[in-house]
C-alpha cells in the first residue's frame, strides 16, 4: 500500500472500546485539534503542470473548479455526459474552452475510464445524478449514475492509475434530518431519500479503495452550494438555482412550511478551494469532511436578501406538497469544524457577497441558463 495513505479516520475494529471509551476518544481529539493554518496560493501551486481529470466538469462546480484549475496551470481533461437536465452545459466552459482537452462520456462506461485515468495526478470526482426527486422517481438511473459509475472509476484507477489522488463530491443529504445541530461527522448517517443512500454508498467505496487498494481518496460532504454556472432550468436539483432564476424573472418564490428551515450556504469559489486543498493535503487520505456556511440563514430570510439585492421577486408561505414533505430533513446546517482544524479550509464568501456576485454573472449570461 502506498506509504503516504495516512488513514487516521477511523478506530480500529480491533480495538475493544466501550462506548464511552470510543466517544471520549474521538471527541477528546476534536477538542486538542488546533485550526491548520494554509496559503492558499501554495496549495494552487502544487497543481502546476499536473494532469488533472475532472468527472462532471460541464457541470456547475465542476466548471468552476476546471476555470481555476486551468488558471493556476494545471492540464485539464474534462469528462461530461451532457445528460439532458443534469447540468452539463458547454457554455460553463467558454473561459477556458481553448486551454482544455473535453471528453464527452458516460462515467459508467469502463473501457472509456480505462483509457482515459491513464497518467492523471488527481482526480476530482465530480460526476453524478443530485435530484432528490429524481432518485425517488427513477431510483435505477440514481443507482447507476452514484454507484456503478463510482465503482467503474475505482476499478479503472485500481487498474491503469493507483498512485492517482481522487476527491469525491459527496453531500449532507448523506446524514439524513439531524438528531443535533450543527451536525458534524460523527453524526449517524441515515438517508431520507435514494440520492443519499447512493452518494453514502459512492462515497464509502472511496474509502474502501483508499483502505484496501491504497488508491488515495477522501470525500467532501457539501452543504447547498450556489453562484455562478449553477443549473437554472429547473427545480429538481435544489431550491437555490430554482430560487435565483424566479428572483431574475420577477415572479413569486413558494416558501414550504413557512419558509422557517434553517441551513447553510457556500458560494462556489469557497467549494473550488475546498476540493484543491483536499487534493493536494495527504493527510486527507481515507477521510470525508463536512463543507459549510459561515452561519445558518432561513430560508425565508434567504428570499428576503435576494429581494434585497436585486429589487425584484416576491415569496409567499405555503404548506407543504406530500412528496416534499415526505423527504424534507427540517433545520440542516453543519460543524466545519473537522477540515478547518486538519486542512485549514474555511468559508471565506458572505451569502451577501455571494449572491451579488451570483446576480450579477446571471444578469450577464442569463440566456446560455433558461
Amino acid at each position: 500500500m502506498d506509504n503516504r495513505n495516512n488513514n487516521t479516520n477511523f478506530i480500529s475494529s480491533n480495538s475493544n472500546y466501550s462506548k464511552l471509551q470510543y466517544l471520549n476518544k474521538i471527541h477528546l481529539k476534536s477538542k486538542n485539534s488546533v485550526f491548520k493554518k494554509i496559503n492558499i496560493d501554495d496549495i494552487y501551486k502544487s497543481y502546476k503542470n499536473k494532469n488533472v481529470l475532472v468527472t462532471g466538469g460541464a457541470g456547475f462546480i465542476g466548471s468552476n473548479l476546471v476555470i481555476k484549475l486551468c488558471e493556476i496551470g494545471a492540464n485539464v481533461l474534462v469528462v461530461d455526459s451532457l445528460i439532458e437536465d443534469y447540468g452539463g452545459n458547454l457554455f460553463n466552459l467558454e473561459p477556458v474552452k481553448d486551454k482544455i482537452k473535453l471528453n464527452i462520456a458516460d462515467v459508467r462506461t469502463y473501457p472509456t475510464m480505462l483509457y482515459l485515468v491513464k497518467n492523471q495526478d488527481y482526480i476530482f470526482n465530480l460526476a453524478g445524478q443530485v435530484s432528490h426527486i429524481d432518485s425517488m422517481i427513477d431510483p435505477w438511473t440514481d443507482l447507476e449514475i452514484n454507484c456503478r459509475s463510482q465503482l467503474t472509476i475505482l476499478e479503472a484507477c485500481k487498474k491503469n492509475n493507483k498512485d492517482v489522488k481522487i476527491v469525491y463530491a459527496g453531500t449532507r443529504q448523506q446524514y439524513g434530518k439531524p438528531n443535533y445541530l450543527p451536525v458534524d461527522e460523527d453524526h449517524i448517517v441515515h438517508p431520507t431519500d435514494v440520492n443519499g443512500i447512493n452518494k453514502m454508498a459512492g462515497e464509502w467505496y472511496h474509502i474502501l479503495y483508499n483502505n484496501v487498494y491504497g488508491i488515495r481518496a477522501c470525500s467532501l460532504r457539501l452543504v447547498n452550494t450556489y453562484g455562478p454556472r449553477q443549473l437554472l432550468k429547473h427545480n429538481r436539483q435544489g431550491f437555490i438555482g430554482w430560487f435565483i432564476r424566479l428572483i431574475l424573472e420577477d415572479k413569486r418564490i413558494q416558501l414550504f412550511g413557512g419558509g422557517s428551515q434553517l441551513r447553510d450556504f457556500n458560494y462556489v469559489d469557497d467549494v473550488v478551494d475546498a476540493f484543491l486543498v483536499a487534493g493536494a493535503d495527504e493527510s486527507a487520505n481515507g477521510k470525508f469532511y463536512n463543507l459549510g456556511g459561515k452561519e445558518p440563514i432561513s430560508l425565508k430570510n434567504l428570499v428576503e436578501l435576494m429581494i434585497e439585492i436585486t429589487g425584484k421577486g416576491s415569496f409567499e408561505e405555503i404548506n407543504f406538497p406530500e412528496d416534499r414533505k415526505k423527504i424534507d430533513i427540517g433545520d440542516f446546517y453543519s460543524d466545519y469544524s473537522k477540515i478547518k482544524n486538519e486542512l485549514g479550509w474555511e468559508p471565506k464568501v458572505s451569502i451577501k457577497e455571494g449572491l451579488q456576485k451570483t446576480f450579477k454573472y446571471y444578469e450577464k449570461y442569463m440566456s446560455y441558463y433558461f
